[in-house]
């Protein structure tokens, strides 16, 4: 899968100025929309370090209201997360209706670094593979909007970036000596990525991969991306809102829908009784 892909790929200053400020404005207005229709939004952000995940979520959030928007940044679990299931701690975190939630890195550590630093056995890596499909066929039937995005670079790319990271005061705290061992492992991982990829690219939950060296071409393709799923999760609860049924939408469908079934219950009724000569009965 990867291999297939074009990194070369970039947009010009004048292009990003022309597509990126109207995705920002067009994803800020679908934040309300979603909102008031109730839509929770999951984003999933996998990818190779210094592959820009934090760049584009800052990105992300400049236009978005803080008080429907919540980022977790990745991090190794706690002693107490360490006695629940794997994926306890992101459930806990997931948004709550019309809210929108961004993981930079999600519960597919479990089957990237957990796997290839040997943090769990072969046998837990493996079964997360459908405990994983689960739990995002859960979120999507639940109604939840959830796109995943993986930033793929070049281990030669990745190698530039920590070099610049590392001769810049300001960005130098963000290499550790685990980005180095994880470049020198490239290919290791590379494995483990397209195995992921594969297992774990549904059509209830399909993977976008993001050609990421240029980062106006990351951030216009993740936008894009983004509009589209949310606009058709939109589109997709007007013409159905009884999907869900704990939504107001659907709550107002839902009576709707009983009502008119007493109605007809009624009529019924009132026309046996007519043809049987009785009397109707109110009530």
């Amino acid at each position: 899968m990867l291999e297939a892909l074009d990194l070369s790929l970039r947009l010009s200053k004048e292009r990003y100025r022309e597509l990126f400020p109207p995705l920002q404005e067009r994803l800020r207005a679908l934040q309300y929309e979603l909102l008031q229709a109730e839509i929770a939004t999951v984003i999933v952000f996998e990818g190779w370090d210094a592959s820009g995940k934090g760049t584009t979520i800052q990105r992300l959030s400049e236009r978005l209201d803080p008080r429907a928007f919540r980022a977790w940044p990745g991090s190794p679990p706690s002693e107490l997360e360490q006695r629940y299931h794997f994926l306890w701690r992101y459930q806990v975190k997931l948004p709550e209706d019309g809210q929108m939630a961004v993981f930079d890195r999600s519960w597919y550590g479990r089957v990237l670094v957990d796997r290839v630093e040997k943090w769990v056995g072969k046998k837990d890596w493996r079964a997360a593979y459908d405990q994983i499909d689960q739990f995002e066929r859960w979120l999507v039937d639940d109604g939840q909007v959830l796109v995943k995005f993986f930033l793929h670079i070049s281990r030669r790319e990745q190698r530039r970036r920590l070099k610049a990271m590392k001769a810049d005061p300001a960005e130098r705290w963000k290499v550790s000596p685990e980005d180095w061992t994880r470049n020198r492992r490239y290919d290791r991982w590379l494995g483990a990525v397209e195995e992921m990829l594969s297992r774990t690219d549904s059509a209830h939950a399909p993977w976008t991969v993001v050609e990421a060296t240029d980062a106006r071409w990351t951030r216009v393709k993740v936008f894009e991306t983004l509009v589209a799923r949310m606009e058709a999760a939109l589109l997709q609860r007007r013409g159905a809102p009884a999907d869900v049924s704990r939504t107001r939408a659907a709550a107002v469908a839902t009576r709707g829908a009983r009502e008119e079934h007493a109605r007809e219950s009624q009529r019924l009724a009132e026309a046996e009784a007519g043809e049987a000569g009785l009397p109707l009965q109110e009530g």
